[in-house]
């Protein structure tokens, strides 16, 4: 893809840290966490040691200070092994992390990236609403202005870490119905009077990640917690977007990766008619498109993520990407199980899991739908 030999060498120490890390404090613990919908809060302070969840913050808000190369390789790894977890990486650094350290001023940045980077505090980010989704610009959540404070009322819905999370970043409406510069970003704190955790999702997949409603009842923000200028929330979201669509990408990536590993491995073990499944054209023509696939998705991702380093313009490759991507999850997941038989649709083997988790990549972040709306807009403006 074009990096430098240095970078490539890092880039591999940074893959075989992930890895190792994976392996030995996420593997054993996989079906456990997903079991019990738990969420391994303890496990996010030894990520945060790491560097892992500050991947994109420079060094002097005590982050990583690496680029998008090195973050799609994390969660890429993290993801092989477990996709909740890989999830809830993404969503810290992409969206909370990354809304404050693209939009926060100096003061916002000194005070959250450093707690944020190092995983001392688990971030959230509210967009979706429990009838907005897609169509955010209908948003019911609003902040009315009270002297140097604002007043949040409503519900935010489907976020990622919405009962654990330290600190949130959330897009109210502050201005009219509809109008895209009618709406605030704001960074609240828990504990903040107002502010509280709602229904936690029971969901098909992706488990051990945290998915609840934040609650805003009377809850007053000191006007230095807006992130930007008032009605700029709504444009700050979208450019947030384009990042966190590449992390999307890289945790179907990741999940692609760990079912097609799973089914080769399987395919050379299991015997059957006196030989291993994987001598079957059946079998090895699935490899083979489960192959190619994940091939493209991670070019379409690699190349997304070098346009965000460049600081170029990226909406249609991380929609792409994060479209593409997705589906293939998908496929190559559905694929696995059907290579493991039976056993694939027992949770004693690992493919059902990634069967389940990969159905939210295409959901999440945008639908396909709504990717697929981008891309075409992005082509026909040519």
């Amino acid at each position: 893809m074009g990096l430098s030999a240095e970078r490539s060498n890092q880039l591999q120490l940074i893959r075989a840290s992930a890895r190792d890390f994976a392996e030995t404090h996420i593997r054993p613990y996989v079906m456990e966490w997903d079991e019990a919908q738990f969420f391994p809060v303890d496990l996010f302070k030894q990520m945060g040691e790491l560097g892992f969840l500050g991947v994109l913050v420079p060094e002097q808000y005590e982050g990583s200070g690496f680029g998008y190369q090195e973050y799609i390789t994390i969660i890429e790894e993290i993801a092989k092994v477990c996709g909740s977890i890989g999830l809830s990486v993404a969503a810290h650094n992409s969206l909370c992390t990354n809304h404050i350290l693209t939009f926060g001023n100096e003061a916002q940045k000194s005070k959250y990236l450093p707690l944020l980077a190092t995983g001392k505090w688990i971030g959230a980010w509210g967009l979706t609403e429990p009838n907005t989704g897609s169509d955010a610009a209908r948003m019911q959540c609003v902040a009315q202005r009270d002297g140097e404070y604002w007043v949040i009322n409503g519900n935010k819905s489907w976020i990622t870490h919405g009962k654990s999370g330290d600190v949130a970043v959330v897009i109210v409406r502050t201005g009219e119905l509809l109008d895209s510069r009618g709406m605030s970003a704001f960074v609240v704190e828990r504990g903040t009077p107002g502010f509280n955790a709602g229904k936690k999702e029971n969901k098909l997949g992706m488990r051990a990640s945290e998915t609840a409603e934040m609650i805003f009842d009377n809850c007053r923000i000191h006007e230095s917690q807006m992130l930007g200028k008032e009605g700029e929330g709504f444009v700050q979201s979208m450019k947030i977007l384009d990042g966190g669509r590449i992390s999307i990408a890289s945790l179907a990536l990741g999940i692609a990766k760990g079912a097609y590993e799973a089914s080769v491995k399987y395919a050379k073990e299991r015997h059957q008619f006196g030989q291993p499944i994987a001598n079957f054209q059946g079998i090895s023509f699935k490899l083979a498109d489960m192959a190619t696939k994940i091939e493209a998705a991670e070019l379409l991702t690699r190349n997304a993520g070098i346009l965000k380093d460049e600081g170029s313009k990226c909406t249609k490759e991380a929609a792409m990407a994060k479209y593409y991507a997705s589906e293939i999850s998908v496929q190559v997941s559905t694929d696995a199980v059907q290579i493991f038989g039976g056993y694939g649709y027992t949770k004693d083997f690992p493919v059902e899991k990634y069967y389940r988790d990969s159905k939210l990549c295409t959901i999440g972040e945008g639908t396909s739908e709504i990717q697929k709306l981008v891309i075409s807009r992005e082509a026909l403006k040519g």
